[in-house]
């Protein structure tokens, strides 16, 4: 088989001296061409430590004969995008990433790729243009941080903040903890989206084994990068193309796999992204057919206990996949050319186990205390559902292990906001009260470019009457750290008129988890049939006046106009 890049070589008669021009051997042109592809830069903890990882690749590739390039585009962080119109370039980030994967791949010759990335959005932006591009390629993810001083992580910042602004703690105090909660470079240490969508990466088989959210700072993060390098090389003289690994059946088995960590909920935005570059559909449904009766097993913050580096000590996804073994495809092809089937049996020979023991015995724990055994899960309905009703027709979703059980059933009186900025204020001023609906609109896709209500979920999770007693419903959507009855993705959103937007303050709200109902079931506090209801939302629509596009310009102007539902994936379509 000749390489694609010895044929274009023939045709392109400047490309070999342009790359001697970059530093590249003589002998170098004629090797295995391997694009390494990375999210590095001083841009965050997640991504600024990952050209070591680039490195330790291109030392892979070259110890397996060929050539490693390096491409940088660099991601953003949420994190420091929170707090203000920042967070509005967040989701459409993903797609601009994607799309310059897309250019370098395609603009120049490969044979195959590395993909380097750790975060929010780089995660699964590699995801979608390594399938977009389809050259043999794998993942390497940049791991995970190190908790802090009494295992604190940055999940908490939220919460100590919203108790700062009532009172409740010192200036010094939040300080100490701001200037302690990301000791190290690393994704954040928490199962928010960037930790989530590392494991997908893994789950969807396109990483080594057992090499998802590893600590940042382990020296066994680099052994890994450096064999992603020569699998690379493995991969391109075979052929092997991520549209030859990944099917639907791949998909289902990342969707339990995000069942059984409690995932972020921002995963319904991205694995349905990822798979329409594979020419596969999933949605919301796909997720919430799968989750019912999924059995959920991992205490790691939010919704558990410890940090998100004791994944990697119990056993990290290889571990998640023995225990619910029984509910997966193993017959799924991965980049290591074998089966899903074949890479656990090999795992449990060749030590893997045995070393993530050893580290998990330095912190006192046993393996149950952080991954359980399926027998012994915390629940068996999976850690999300979808919600839908005449408030939300296309569907709402809900990370229900991390809502009080008080609301899994609730009928709850409308307080609308049409941004985050004035509900967050009615909340810290205690103008919100128990059995209110917080109502956060125009938050959306084609609103903002969908932000994170993460500091508005963390301020009524931390308030001990409200955390319990109101529910957060939104068109946009929430920070993977995020607790609470929080219920987000509302579809049609507000700037499409859906129904959210016709909601008036006094409207009575139902939430039904187990019924998977968010519906408007009353006018102005008073109970009305459906029927009645929607005579009156009727009314409303045809009084109802959009509101001004928020952006006229730039990125956020292309994306309002070409976003499709949250419930779809929030991607850019074509046309």
């Amino acid at each position: 088989m000749k390489l694609k890049s010895q044929k274009l070589r023939e045709i392109a008669p400047e490309l070999d001296p342009l790359r001697l021009g970059s530093g590249w051997k003589l002998e170098d042109l004629g090797k295995v061409q391997i694009l390494v592809e990375s999210t590095f830069g001083d841009s965050h903890p997640g991504s600024v430590h990952l050209l070591e990882l680039v490195e330790k690749a291109r030392e892979g590739i070259k110890k397996a004969g060929g050539y490693g390039a390096r491409y940088f585009t660099t991601d953003i962080c949420d994190g420091e995008s929170q707090g203000h119109d920042g967070i509005n370039y967040s989701l459409v980030s993903r797609d601009m990433i994607a799309n310059m994967i897309e250019i370098h791949a395609n603009a120049t010759p490969f044979d195959g790729g590395v993909f380097i990335a750790s975060c929010d959005k780089g995660m699964p932006a590699h995801l979608m243009g390594l399938a977009r591009v389809n050259i043999p390629s794998i993942m390497i993810t940049g791991g995970v941080m190190d908790a802090g001083p009494d295992l604190l992580t940055l999940e908490q910042i939220g919460m100590y903040s919203a108790m700062y602004e009532r009172g409740e703690i010192t200036k010094e105090k939040l300080d100490y903890y701001k200037h302690h909660a990301c000791p190290s470079c690393g994704a954040c240490s928490f199962m928010g989206t960037a930790s989530t969508m590392q494991i997908m990466a893994e789950a969807l088989g396109l990483m080594l084994p057992g090499s998802a959210l590893m600590p940042a700072t382990s020296p066994d993060l680099r052994e890994m990068a450096e064999k992603a390098g020569e699998q690379a090389v493995w991969l391109a003289e075979h052929d092997l193309k991520p549209k030859d690994i990944v099917t639907l059946k791949s998909f289902e088995n990342a969707i339990m796999v995000h069942a059984a960590i409690s995932g972020s909920t921002n995963s319904l935005l991205h694995l349905p992204a990822i798979a329409k570059e594979f020419g596969i559909q999933i949605d919301s449904d796909t997720f919430d057919r799968l989750h019912r009766g999924a059995h959920y097993l991992l205490d790691i913050r939010p919704a558990g206990r410890w940090p998100a580096q004791y994944f990697y000590y119990a056993g990290g996804v290889p571990r998640i996949m023995e225990e619910i073994k029984s509910m997966l495809h193993l017959d799924v092809m991965t980049v290591t050319g074998k089966t899903l089937g074949e890479n656990l049996e090999e795992l449990k020979k060749n030590g893997f186990y045995d070393k993530c023991d050893a580290y998990l015995k330095k912190v006192h724990l046993q393996r149950e205390d952080v991954i359980r055994s399926f027998d012994h899960a915390f629940g068996n309905d999976g850690s999300i559902a979808i919600l839908k009703g005449n408030l939300a027709p296309e569907g709402a979703v809900v990370k229900h292990t991390v809502v009080p059980k008080e609301m899994f059933e609730a009928v709850l009186t409308a307080r609308p906001f049409d941004c985050e900025e004035d509900a967050i204020h009615a909340v810290l001023t205690h103008q919100i009260k128990p059995h209110d609906a917080v109502l956060i609109r125009y938050e959306g896709p084609k609103g903002s470019g969908m932000p994170e209500m993460f500091y508005t979920t963390e301020a009524i999770a931390s308030d001990p009457e409200l955390g319990a007693s109101i529910a957060l419903i939104t068109d946009g959507r929430f920070s993977g750290a995020s607790k609470g009855p929080a219920i987000g993705h509302v579809s049609p959103e507000a700037a499409e008129g859906g129904p959210i937007a016709l909601v008036e303050e006094g409207d009575l709200i139902e939430v039904n988890i187990p019924k998977r109902l968010l519906q408007i079931v009353g006018i102005h506090g008073k109970r009305m049939s459906m029927e009645e209801v929607e005579a009156e939302l009727e009314k409303r629509r045809k009084n109802y006046v959009p509101h001004p596009v928020k952006y006229k310009s730039g990125v956020l102007k292309l994306f309002s106009e070409r976003a499709v539902s949250p419930m779809k994936g929030g991607y850019m379509k074509e046309e």
